[in-house]
């Protein structure tokens, strides 16, 4: 099955080309053609900068309503007073309870949810521009079963503490995903689509493993637990864990967003990257490592959180179309800006939190669908 998207993939303008010379009869390079094309069929290219500064605006719109917003909900002048006081040393009345809920629980879970979205979307964007296959999501390798595996053992092994589940859901995912890159060099075979398939098979593999798991646990405690966090969830997310998930999520962002000009080199096929002098294994084997690593620390701090690897990066695409120096960096800011969102619907909309799963489910789904009518995306 061949998937052609109108908006977003580069492999049309450049198939359709060299299928058809008369396409081309001014000679000039496919890569040239597609990034003509790609610039009609994008909406707002020519106002890149004006999208960043939306996209950015946007951002500190939800920063703020989810600082405020809760169910104990806190008042602007509060806010600031708290701010004033702790940030910049300001000798500051306020009322302790808020101050608090603030700095402990409030801050830190809206600093892990902007990184959560800004890491998956721009993990999505990167896998989906090296494999050529707008369909692709950050878990393609296999880490989101196997850190499901790993934290439902630790759950069954009685260390359910946040930072055990967390510490194995993050070594089962790597190890899901080394298994993944393992199985294409042990068959000598190292082609992309190797590689995918070996994903698909891992993942199958991850996946009965945690139903056996879920078999045998606790149908009182420990099955609840699992069940819990495979729906995703940012509640026992503090300062700790969230410095932790920083050291290695934020290095791996930026060095992608570092290498966006080779990503988009890679996206447009192997023959133009060898032409244009790019290390094929090299940069295409770093792009995976760096994507499947912020992946995976998102994963371990708040579970396998479905579809915003996968509709983000559409969302920008229809933007900016699917040149990555652009599509990237908005991809980062617009993940940020959809987890805290929803992060800020789960804890607010009733009296128990909401699954992030559920909420980015009946979200992304209808999105999705959308985009797809209005990118006109066909699967033949």
């Amino acid at each position: 099955m061949s998937t052609t998207t109108e908006t977003a993939s580069k492999a049309t303008p450049q198939e359709s080309t060299e299928a058809n010379p008369e396409a081309n009869p001014t000679g000039a390079p496919v890569a040239t053609l597609a990034a003509k094309n790609e610039r009609r069929r994008s909406l707002f290219t020519s106002s890149y900068p004006v999208i960043m500064l939306i996209a950015l605006a946007i951002l500190l719109g939800v920063t703020y309503l989810s600082l405020i917003t809760g169910r104990y909900p806190v008042e602007l002048d509060e806010l600031f007073r708290i701010l004033g006081k702790n940030w910049f040393g300001m000798d500051l009345k306020v009322y302790k309870p808020a101050e608090n809920m603030l700095l402990t629980v409030r801050i830190p879970r809206l600093l892990a949810a902007g990184l959560i979205g800004a890491a998956l979307a721009i993990a999505g964007a990167t896998f989906q521009a090296v494999f050529r296959n707008p369909l692709v999501s950050p878990y393609l390798l296999g880490v989101s079963q196997g850190a499901s595996v790993g934290a439902a053992s630790a759950i069954l092994l009685g260390v359910g503490t946040s930072i055990a589940i967390q510490g194995s859901a993050l070594a089962g995912g790597l190890a899901a995903v080394l298994l993944t890159v393992s199985i294409p060099r042990l068959l000598k075979n190292q082609s992309t689509l190797m590689l995918v398939l070996s994903g698909v098979i891992v993942g199958g593999f991850g996946t009965a493993a945690l139903g056996a798991l879920k078999f045998i646990a606790n149908p009182e405690t420990q099955l609840a637990q699992i069940v819990f966090w495979q729906m995703g969830s940012l509640q026992d997310v503090r300062a700790e864990a969230l410095t932790q998930f920083a050291l290695v999520a934020v290095p791996c962002i930026l060095l992608l967003l570092a290498m966006r000009w080779r990503i988009n080199i890679l996206s447009l096929g192997d023959n133009e990257a060898r032409t244009l002098g790019i290390n094929l294994t090299r940069t295409r084997g770093i792009t995976i490592l760096l994507a499947t690593l912020v992946t995976a620390t998102s994963v371990c701090i708040g579970g396998p959180i479905s579809w915003v690897g996968l509709v983000i990066p559409h969302l920008c695409r229809l933007l900016v179309g699917s040149d990555t120096t652009k599509l990237m960096p908005l991809s980062v800011l617009m993940g940020a800006s959809f987890m805290m969102f929803v992060d800020t619907l789960a804890r607010s909309l009733t009296s128990a939190e909401v699954p992030l799963s559920v909420l980015t489910g009946f979200i992304g789904t209808p999105l999705y669908v959308a985009l797809l009518l209005f990118g006109k995306v066909r699967v033949k």
